[in-house]
C-alpha cells in the first residue's frame, strides 16, 4: 500500500467501487493489438441523457458540428438565471478525461462534472466530444477542439445558444487527458484572429502531462490502481503519432523538442 495514493484512500467507497468497474472495463477492452474493443467497453461507459427540463438547475442539449467525424457537443445551460443576470455568464468549453482513448461527452462522469460547473459557476458550458485514440492519434482531438471554438465563432444565433452568454469572457477547461488538450487548443487559439470569441484563461484539472523522464509523481503510481505508469505509458503509445516518444510537445510541453 506504500506506492498508492493518499487520494485513493480517502475517496468514498461508492467513488471507489465506480472507479474500479470502469477499470475493470479498461482491461477487458484493450487488445495485445493495442486497439479497443468499443461494443464490450460499453457496457461498462454508462452514458447520460441530454435533459430539456432543467436536471439539478441546468439544462442540456446536443448539436452537430462535423458529421462526418462524429464531432458534436453538449451545450449546459443553468436554469437559476434572470435575465439581469445572464448576460454576464462566462462561456467555458470543456475537454473530458479518460486517456484520451476512453469517455464520451454524454458519459455519466463527464456530464456531471459539467453540470456542476454550470450550475455552481453560473455559467454556459459546451461540453466537447472529440474523437478518441487509438483510432484517431493526435493532432485529431485539438483539431475537433478549435473546429467547436470557430463553429461559435462563427454560430453563435442557432437555436438553442443561449443570447446573452458573455463572449468576451470565455475559458477552455479540461481534466486529465482533457486538462491537455485545454492548453493545447488555447495555444492554437491565441495564434488565431477571433472577432467574437475572447479566450481569457484555461483550467486545467490535473493535466496529464508526460515526458521521457519520470517525475516524482509518475513514479508513486507505479502499481497503484485505476491509474499506474503502466498504463500510463500505453496512452502515450496511443495518443502520440507513431514513431515518436513521450518527449513530443504533444505529451511533454516544456521539454526539450
Amino acid at each position: 500500500m506504500s506506492n498508492v495514493p493518499s487520494t485513493w484512500t480517502n475517496l468514498s467507497w461508492k467513488t471507489k467501487l465506480a472507479m474500479s468497474i470502469f477499470s475493470f472495463g479498461i482491461k477487458l477492452s484493450f487488445r495485445s493489438d493495442v486497439s479497443i474493443n468499443r461494443r464490450l467497453m460499453s457496457f461498462f461507459d454508462f452514458k447520460a441523457p441530454p435533459s430539456a427540463k432543467p436536471t439539478d438547475a441546468v439544462k442540456s442539449s446536443d448539436f452537430n458540428v462535423d458529421p462526418s467525424c462524429n464531432l458534436w457537443f453538449r451545450l449546459y445551460i443553468p436554469s437559476t438565471n434572470s435575465d439581469d443576470n445572464a448576460v454576464n455568464m462566462p462561456l467555458i468549453f470543456y475537454f473530458h478525461g479518460g486517456g484520451f482513448a476512453w469517455v464520451q461527452a454524454n458519459s455519466i462522469g463527464s456530464d456531471n462534472i459539467c453540470r456542476r460547473l454550470a450550475k455552481e459557476l453560473n455559467s454556459v458550458v459546451i461540453s466537447i466530444n472529440y474523437r478518441n485514440t487509438p483510432e484517431h492519434r493526435y493532432p485529431s482531438q485539438v483539431k475537433d477542439g478549435f473546429d467547436v471554438l470557430s463553429f461559435i465563432e462563427n454560430n453563435t444565433n442557432f437555436e438553442g445558444f443561449p443570447k446573452l452568454v458573455n463572449l468576451n469572457n470565455c475559458f477552455i477547461a479540461g481534466d486529465s487527458a482533457g486538462g491537455n488538450l485545454a492548453h493545447h487548443v488555447a495555444v492554437k487559439a491565441c495564434e488565431s484572429e477571433f472577432k467574437n470569441l475572447k479566450i481569457i484563461g484555461v483550467i486545467a484539472i490535473q493535466p496529464f502531462f508526460g515526458g521521457q523522464e519520470r517525475t516524482e509523481a509518475e513514479t508513486r503510481l507505479v502499481g497503484a490502481p485505476f491509474i499506474n505508469v503502466q498504463g500510463t505509458d500505453g496512452l502515450w503509445r496511443m495518443f502520440l503519432p507513431e514513431g515518436v516518444d513521450r518527449d513530443h510537445p504533444a505529451a511533454n510541453i516544456f521539454g526539450p523538442k
